[in-house]
């Protein structure tokens, strides 16, 4: 990890994303540049929702949307006891969103927002950020509703930079992160669009 000066501008953010490294706020109030090994992924043509899931969302009557409002999702995920995202963050990624590299999914019930997850979108290649709900299942939701997209689009790799219990359970796995960097230069070649 080193520690950047500030958050760089949009354009080289990507360019870091591109190379791997992504940037996280420590508790000291600084911007550290990641570069995990191992790294953690989701391999996107395995991860789909039990039936379990797939009957709750239907019978809860939740619905998902794209980019419908990405800086609300990302304001949502940083709205917790203790978080990386610094408002700095929310500023330069949703610069990234209007320019078509930052987007989200959103999880409704009714006009309620209730889960959400947003990231990076480059060449065949998505960077998961963070998640966030505020009912039963609704991060789950919209985190599958975010794979089925991917896959229909065309990526290739769903990077979600560490492992913890919650991404596990999603079906995350961890790599080397020199495998990663394979995937990930295999992905970037990939013309596709979010």
């Amino acid at each position: 990890m080193s520690l950047p000066r500030a958050l760089p501008p949009p354009e080289e953010l990507l360019g870091a994303y591109a190379h791997g490294l992504f940037p996280m706020a420590h508790d000291d109030g600084h911007l550290y540049w990641h570069d995990p090994d191992p790294r953690a992924i989701f391999p996107l043509q395995d991860i789909r929702p039990n039936a379990r899931l797939r009957r709750f969302t239907r019978n809860e009557g939740y619905h998902c949307t794209v980019d419908r409002c990405f800086t609300t999702v990302m304001a949502s995920c940083a709205d917790r006891p203790s978080t990386w995202i610094t408002p700095e963050m929310i500023a330069v990624y949703t610069a990234l969103h209007r320019g078509g590299y930052a987007h989200s999914v959103e999880t409704w019930h009714g006009d309620l927002l209730i889960g959400g997850i947003y990231g990076i979108s480059i060449g065949g290649a998505f960077f998961g950020e963070s998640m966030f709900s505020r009912a039963p299942n609704a991060s789950k939701v919209a985190f599958h509703f975010l794979a089925a997209h991917l896959r229909e689009q065309g990526f290739s790799l769903f990077d979600t930079q560490y492992i913890n219990d919650h991404t596990r359970m999603l079906g995350a796995l961890e790599i080397p992160r020199e495998h990663f960097r394979v995937l990930l230069a295999d992905a970037l070649r990939r013309n596709v669009s979010f």
